[in-house]
């Protein structure tokens, strides 16, 4: 009996040990997944710093093409079970 109380216990405080570890590496995590983000922020912020001052025009995207005409209109479900 005692032997199954400490084998118990011993879970216990692998289980304690194992969750706080969890907790500081998802804590680690958050920061750096945060720090990767200001950084690319930043990253694109001094790219167009950069064109403006060297005097190079940045590439404009370009506009999504216009969907074809007619491929909104109403078809009656009759028509298409014959």
């Amino acid at each position: 009996m005692t032997l199954q109380w400490l084998v118990t216990g011993a879970s216990l405080l692998i289980a304690l040990i194992a969750l706080g570890q969890a907790r500081r590496t998802a804590k680690r995590l958050e920061q750096l997944s945060q720090s990767y983000w200001e950084l690319k922020y930043q990253n694109g912020e001094l790219r167009v710093k950069l064109q403006l001052l060297t005097g190079e025009a940045a590439p404009q995207p370009t506009p999504p093409p216009v969907a074809a005409q007619g491929r909104d209109s109403f078809v009656p479900l009759s028509s298409l079970k014959r």
